[in-house]
Order: structure tokens, then sequence, then C-alpha cells
């Protein structure tokens, strides 16, 4: 990892926080949701999301750990509410319910 790569990471890592469904619902609307899947690393995909990593977030997108956000799994978040993550990477939110602890780095 570089120099720039680790000071992005620790940023976004920062900025990451827990989010109640209620207030990511405006940014589903929109179409602005990325879900990623409990069991990855929400901050690096949300550094290579910033760094425009095309091969691995494509590589993401194809293995569905990464992907926008769906009616079914909406309705399901609306039902359960849940204890989400999130950090934003504009124009996207990233969003995560955790299945196990964090990592640390």
């Amino acid at each position: 990892m570089t120099d720039q790569a680790s000071t992005l990471y620790a940023k976004l890592l920062g900025e990451t926080a827990p989010i109640t469904w209620q207030e990511l619902q405006p940014f589903f609307a929109r179409g602005a949701l990325l879900w990623v899947e409990g069991s990855q690393d929400l901050v690096a995909m949300a550094e290579a999301v910033a760094e425009n990593d095309q091969a691995r977030v494509s590589q993401w997108l194809q293995g569905g750990l990464l992907g926008r956000l769906d009616d079914t799994r909406a309705e399901d978040l609306l039902a359960r509410d849940p204890q989400l993550w999130a950090v934003v990477v504009a124009p996207w939110v990233l969003v995560q319910e955790r299945t196990t602890a964090p990592a640390l780095h």
C-alpha cells in the first residue's frame, strides 16, 4: 500500500459511521447507494471506488460483493432496521451491514 493510498484509507476510515436505514432512504431513492457484502472491508472498497480502480471494482461487481442496493434488500432493511455502516465517496454512499467485527489495520 502506498503512502497516498494509506492516507486515503485512514481518511475514509475516519469518515465511516453507523447509520440507520431511515437516514439512508433518500440516497436509495436517488440510486446513490452501493451495497457492500458484510464480510468485506467497507473502507477498502470505498478506497477503490474513490481511486476509480476499475479492475477491482469490476471484479467485486461481478462477484456480487458490491452493487447497487435493490428493492428487495431495501424492503428487508426497512423491516429489520439493522445497524448499518456507511461512508461517502461522492456521488456514492457505500453501505454495509456488518456480519463480523471489522479488521484492524
